[in-house]
């Protein structure tokens, strides 16, 4: 892990320096879309298992249908997702997925990484889409919302190239990783100069089961346009958001190259 970041931190970051609008927000101009041949590369891969490697019989008939609701145009949110991280690792930007039970998803909607379901052996399709990739990572974690998102935190710093989430097990989990967002996430720019294009997925709250954005909403962090809510509509949103993330982390990599 520590060779890495520091392997990480070494190689000088492509683009150059983004200039910020008037109201101090990075414009986002680069386009979110991606061509259907590279869509049909991530298919591919995550229907592609080692010979050996036996899928439950459940998941084999639930993964059967994906590319038949791709062809209807009904891709649900998983998908959607799934797509979005594997269009990113395929253009070179690393993906790292943290959280509690976040390798299957709290509704068992991910399944990122896969378990041979007699030797219970792991496997995660979005790794080995391609020789030439960047890293696909998926972590479940200790149950410490303050501690993972700590970690999560400072290597988003040390790793501006890459797409880094922590995800909430239900939303209003994040309630215990407050101090972290308080404290580092919406004011370590202002304090340190200390940037981080960490992302935080919070599903939904226990209680209301809906999107859950108090975490974020009632912190400094919007208010001083240091972070972007985001409450997802339609499954479109997954792609283009992931995207645009990735494209603030690169810019923040371009930006410490210049410094």
């Amino acid at each position: 892990m520590h060779e890495e970041v520091r392997r990480a931190a070494a190689a000088p970051a492509a683009g150059a320096r983004a200039e910020r609008t008037a109201d101090g927000v990075e414009p986002t101009d680069r386009p979110t879309a991606v061509p259907r041949e590279r869509l049909e590369r991530v298919l591919d891969g995550l229907d592609r298992v080692p010979d050996a490697f036996r899928v439950h019989p459940k998941l084999e008939r639930q993964f059967a249908r994906r590319r038949e609701r791709v062809d209807q145009g009904r891709i649900d949110w998983a998908l959607a997702e799934a797509l979005a991280f594997g269009s990113l690792v395929l253009e070179g930007t690393p993906v790292r997925l943290s959280g509690e039970d976040s390798g299957r998803g709290t509704f068992s909607q991910r399944h990122a990484v896969l378990y041979d379901h007699l030797t219970a052996d792991p496997y995660t399709p979005l790794a080995h889409l391609a020789a030439d990739q960047a890293p696909f990572q998926v972590f479940d974690s200790l149950l410490s919302e303050f501690a993972v998102l700590g970690f999560e935190y400072g290597y988003s710093v040390d790793r501006p190239d890459a797409l880094v989430l922590w995800e909430a097990q239900f939303g209003d989990f994040a309630n215990g990783a407050q101090v972290i967002i308080d404290q580092f996430l919406a004011s370590a720019e202002s304090k340190w100069g200390q940037r981080s294009s960490l992302v935080l997925l919070l599903p939904h709250g226990f209680e209301g089961q809906g999107p859950s954005t108090r975490a974020l909403a009632s912190s400094a962090s919007c208010s001083s346009r240091r972070a972007r809510t985001c409450a997802s509509s339609t499954r479109a949103h997954p792609p283009s958001i992931f995207t645009s993330c990735a494209v603030r982390s690169a810019r923040h990599a371009a930006r410490r190259s210049w410094s």
